[in-house]
Formats: C-alpha cells, structure tokens, sequence
C-alpha cells in the first residue's frame, strides 16, 4: 500500500496498476475519499457567494434568487460528466481537448486557443478577488497602504502554492470557512428581528422566473460565477487526479473487473460533487437574502473600495456594530482561500495548456514542478498589477462571471463530446442522467445566449 501511495502522490498524472485501489463500498467509508469537489468549494465561495451573489441581491432585491439556484444546482450535470471522463480515460482537461475534432493552431486544437482567450477576463476576475482580500486587510489595518496589503496577499499566496502547502491550507480554510458560515446563517436568522425582515411573499418572488432588463448584466455575470463556475468545472478534472480517482481504477482494460471498479470510484466521485453542491448552493441562498433584504433595503450596492465596508452592513446592521470584527476575519478567509483554490488550480491547467501549445512538457514531472513553481508567482502578480490598475474589483469579479457565462458555452461542448465520443460503452450513465445533462445544457445555453443578446 504505502507503494502505491508514494507512485501516487509523486505523479498523480500517471496511470499504472502499481496505483490501483478498490473503491469502498460503504458510503460512511467513501467520505474518506471525498476532497475535489470541496476544494472547489473553498474557491467558489470567495468570489461567487460573498462578492457578486450579495452585489445582485443588492442590485436586483429577491427577483433573482431564482438565477443563483438554478445556476448552483445544474452545472453540477456537467462536473460529473468531467469526472467520470477523468476516471475513463486518466486525460487531464487540456490533453483531453487537445483531442477535440477540428483544426489546429500549431499543436493546440481550436479550443485551447478559445479557452485562452476567455481566460484572459478570468484572470481580470482573480485580479478583483486579490483586491477584495487586499481591501479587508487594509480596512483592519489602516496605518499601511492598499499597495503594501495588496503586495502582502500577492507574495503570501505565491509563496504558499509555490512551496507546495495543499492540503495543510486546504483543511484550515475549510474549518474557517464553514465558521464564517455558520455566522451568516445566525445572521440571517437575527436579520428576522430588523426591519429588513424578510417574508414568504419576498421568497417565493424571487422563485417566478422573471428577470428584468436592467438587471441582465450583473444577473448574467452572477449565473457565470456562483455556484461551479466554468472554469472550476475545468479545473476539477485536476483535483480529480490528484486525489486519486483514476489512478486508484488504474489504466483503462476491457475487463468486467476494471469497468466495475471504475462504476464504484465514479459513485464516490458521484457522491463528492453532489454533497458540495448542496453546500454551496446553500450558502449561496444565504448570501443571496442578506444581500438582497439589507443591502437593497439600504439602497447600498457595493463597488469601488468601498465594497467591503458596504458587504461588512450585512452583519452589523442585524448582529451589532461588534461583528464588524468577525466579518473582516470571515471576508478575508473566504477570499484568501479562493485565491489559494484559484491559483493551485491555474497553476496546473495553465502548464497543460502551454503543454499542449509545446512549450513545454507537461507529463514530465520535473517540467510540470517547475512550471507550476513560475506560474505560481507569475500569476499573482499579474493579477495584483491589474487590480492596482483597474481599481474596481467588484466590477472585475462580475466580468469575469461574464466570461465564465461563454466559457460554459465551451464546456457544454467538451461534455457532450466526453459522453458521446470518449466514453466506454460500459460506463454509460443511466437514462436518467441523460435526460438531466441534456435539460441542464438546454437552460445553460439558453441562459447564456439569452444574456449576450440581452448585453448586446
């Protein structure tokens, strides 16, 4: 055992039945081998729950809740078609579309350069999010300048992702996170007893489906960004291998054995995302309300530098003046720990991509180590130079929600090609799950389409 686990953690991106593992059957046994989707999560809330689902509460009052639901709970279809390609076929997500029908530019398909191109307003997004953790830091401490917390937050998560302290920094944003957020659920019980106190008739609006023109942009900028963004989609593919999954149901044989143990790691992956979906869409309902029962009853939206003192009402105005305290702490672990999710991610999908390019190669494990050793710094940096640049990052948070809502357009289309022209016949999803993908596709496009032509 303890050699398959050293082959493993040495090189996550290799298959070999060196590293297969059984699946536990039990599922009390497989939340031990639960980990991707919750790494998505400690990224998802930072930008998606705190920023911008509170900005369209508070732009938009209760008529939206129905745009933040639907955009937690149906992206999900296309994450599990994400992982069970990983668990397939052992592909990481760029190799993956490097094998997409249609030309080439150099060695890259068509679809790396589009992916690219779109990552160019995310990156915007992170620069918005390394910003907002910049703006906490510098409201508790006022005596140093934005610039020095800004370069503070920019070396501090560098240098983390840089040495290599996943799982450390992961489990200590996961416990602070899930106390941050059992303050906003006590918040939202106590904003009952204000005078922003919400009633059924304020809940049930926001479920009607309609969506006024004038909130379109922040509407589609949130759908985009809340919930499983696209590309976090993308990037659980990553913390897929690098927990396990396909490593664990080893190189892909035509044997009942293998397709069997492969069903059962799919169901634990099954269960990783579902259980992280309710989560986050939970959470993100809560952001929602208080966003939508304070913020708008104030007519406060939060922009500028001023976002974080705006976001801060949200406690204060129901818990008292002291949670102030609290709500700094909070807001500055929810978006550092976006920004630690963030750039570990995009440290791997972007040394794949510059792969696939052939700039360098990525399945040699000492150039992947020192690509994602360059990125880890080069991205930060670059994300800290836009902010101090641009100097708005709810609006940098909310266009790269947009950019997300074009990047979903691209990840419908790598999932329909992993379900109909990657996957082994023997793991088939049932009918069911067809017929859920399909609708969730359908409403995704819809969705986008409908808010590009809306923008346009």
């Amino acid at each position: 055992m303890a050699k398959k686990q050293n082959i493993l953690e040495h090189d996550p991106y290799s298959l070999s039945e060196l590293t297969i593992k059984e699946p536990p059957t039990k599922w009390v046994e497989r939340l031990r081998y639960l980990g991707p989707g919750l790494i998505l999560t400690v990224g998802i809330v930072g930008s998606g729950e705190l920023i911008a689902t509170t900005t369209l509460g508070a732009t938009a009052g209760f008529v939206t809740l129905w745009v933040i639901l639907i955009s937690c709970v149906i992206k999900v279809a296309l994450q599990l078609a994400i992982g069970r390609h990983t668990i397939n076929t052992g592909e990481s997500t760029m190799v993956s579309f490097n094998r997409f029908p249609g030309p080439k530019l150099g060695r890259a398909n068509w679809s790396i350069w589009v992916w690219l191109f779109i990552m160019i307003f995310i990156i915007i997004q992170s620069g918005g999010i390394i910003g907002g953790a910049a703006l906490v830091l510098n409201l508790a401490f006022p005596y140093l300048s934005l610039p020095i917390w800004t370069a503070f937050v920019t070396l501090l998560v560098a240098l983390l992702v840089f040495k290599g302290y996943y799982r450390t920094v992961e489990k200590i944003c996961l416990v602070l996170i899930g106390l941050f957020t059992l303050t906003t659920f006590t918040t939202v019980v106590f904003v009952q007893f204000t005078q922003y106190a919400m009633s059924w008739s304020d809940i049930f609006g926001g479920l009607m489906f309609r969506l006024p023109k004038a909130f379109v942009g922040v509407a589609i900028g949130a759908f985009g960004i809340t919930g499983a963004g696209a590309d976090e989609i993308l990037l659980y593919n990553y913390w897929c291998l690098e927990k396990g999954y396909a490593a664990f149901t080893g190189p892909r044989q035509n044997s009942q054995v293998w397709v069997g143990r492969a069903k059962r790691w799919i169901k634990v992956m099954y269960m990783d995302a579902i259980l992280s979906m309710i989560i986050y869409t939970t959470v993100t309902a809560a952001f929602y309300v208080l966003g939508a029962a304070i913020l708008h009853g104030r007519g406060e939206v939060p922009k500028g530098f001023e976002m974080v003192k705006t976001l801060s009402r949200m406690y204060t105005e129901t818990l008292g003046p002291w949670a102030t305290g609290i709500f700094l702490i909070g807001a500055f672990v929810v978006l550092f720990g976006t920004l630690f999710s963030s750039l570990s991610a995009f440290t791997r999908i972007f040394s794949d991509a510059f792969g696939q390019i052939g700039l360098l190669n990525f399945h040699d494990q000492k150039h992947r180590s020192r690509a994602i050793g360059i990125f880890a710094w080069a991205l930060p940096i670059l994300w800290s130079i836009l902010f101090l640049l641009i100097r708005s990052p709810v609006s940098m948070i909310l266009l790269g929600g947009i950019a997300n809502s074009f990047l979903l357009i691209l990840v419908i289309y790598a999932s329909i090609q992993f379900r109909y022209r990657r996957l082994s016949k023997e793991l088939k999803p049932s009918t069911i799950f067809d017929t859920w993908f399909w609708f969730c596709c359908v409403i995704i496009a819809f969705l986008g389409i409908y808010g590009i032509v809306q923008l346009l």
